[in-house]
């Protein structure tokens, strides 16, 4: 087990002290580089691609000068799945990641401001220019890539330069990680995630809800086509893989027993915690991406606030946890579609 741990910064409102687009230097007034309408649309373009519960995509965005503003949208609330909106804001936080680094790739250094206490959204604040970091690039590259894996994975173990890669992804961030790999550890989570599961299950609004978002036609922008969805579970399974309508599994396709398990936490409990936990949570699946692996999300332990603080205590942990991914080796997968970006500005 790889533990690795990182300071949180407490966010605060982003306001330009000495007016928009401007910063004071030695020699006065500097011009802040401000952003085009078609780097405006390659970030949106690049902010879409992030995961969300059940590719819901509750998102907006919205063009200033020298900024990218991106709120929660309330019109793709899940009542059921989602009540207090923890899984809109990880995933506005994961949008914000990809528009930082598509920034980044169009040499704009930026950073993300939470812009209250309540997590309603983060402003992409660009603070200079800069020729874009080889690290910045390659985690841009693997925006397109990163899918929801739902088959198994292979055999093969991930390598020690993949996990370091990983946690350090992650503590970059201001958020704890825990790679489990050890098998007491990981039924233990298993044991927590497979309850939550069962949980949420039984609730007859849960799943009349997540029956709307899944099995959707092919053309669709927006759900879990069937293209998409995995293969089936079933009772055997070591991890309780959520069933969005995939195909039955051949024989000798069973899930993984032996699956490398990332467990994503945040110091704090608050709602910008949650924006934090989706930025980190997104660098981690591009680090995981770019290394040439697969990744699922299990989030039924999240969702059901008594296991989320057990899971907390079985991992000996501060804070709350954010988060469970499954990693490893995969073939190809077929990524869920997404909204034309008209569908997600605002003018």
């Amino acid at each position: 087990m790889v533990r690795r741990t990182g300071p949180m910064a407490l966010p605060r409102r982003f306001d330009l002290e000495h007016g928009e687009g401007r910063q004071p230097s030695f020699w006065g007034w500097v011009a802040m580089p401000t952003i085009s309408r078609a780097i405006f649309e390659d970030a949106v373009a690049a902010g879409v691609r992030a995961p969300s519960m059940y590719n819901s995509q509750p998102w907006r965005f919205r063009l200033h000068r020298d900024r990218i503003e991106i709120r929660l949208d309330p019109s793709r609330h899940l009542p059921a799945s989602d009540p207090d909106s923890w899984g809109a804001r990880i995933a506005v936080g994961a949008a914000a990641c990809n528009v930082q680094l598509a920034l980044a790739a169009n040499g704009l250094v930026a950073t993300q401001r939470i812009v209250s206490l309540h997590g309603r959204g983060i402003d992409v604040v660009v603070t200079g220019s800069h020729p874009p970091a080889p690290r910045d690039l390659e985690l841009c590259h693997a925006i397109g890539s990163r899918v929801s894996h739902r088959h198994p994975f292979g055999s093969q173990p991930v390598p020690a330069p993949a996990r370091a890669r990983i946690a350090d992804a992650a503590t970059d961030a201001r958020t704890w990680i825990e790679l489990l790999d050890e098998r007491a550890p990981i039924a233990r989570v298993a044991e927590i995630l497979n309850c939550a599961d069962f949980t949420l299950r039984n609730e007859p609004a849960y799943a009349d809800e997540l029956a709307r978002w899944v099995g959707v036609a092919e053309e669709a922008s927006e759900g879990i086509p069937i293209l998409a969805a995995g293969v089936h579970p079933e009772a055997q399974d070591l991890l309780p893989m959520r069933d969005y309508g995939g195909r039955p599994r051949g024989p000798g396709r069973d899930f993984e027993t032996d699956p490398l398990i990332a467990v994503i936490g945040t110091v704090g409990a608050e709602a910008y915690d949650d924006l934090i936990a989706g930025a980190a949570l997104q660098r981690v699946l591009l680090t995981a991406t770019a290394a040439g692996l697969a990744s699922s999300m299990l989030s039924q332990a999240m969702e059901v606030p008594s296991a989320r603080i057990e899971l907390r205590d079985a991992l000996g942990h501060f804070g709350m946890p954010q988060m469970v991914i499954r990693l490893g080796y995969g073939d190809p997968a077929m990524p869920s579609p997404r909204r034309p970006i008209a569908d997600v500005i605002d003018f």
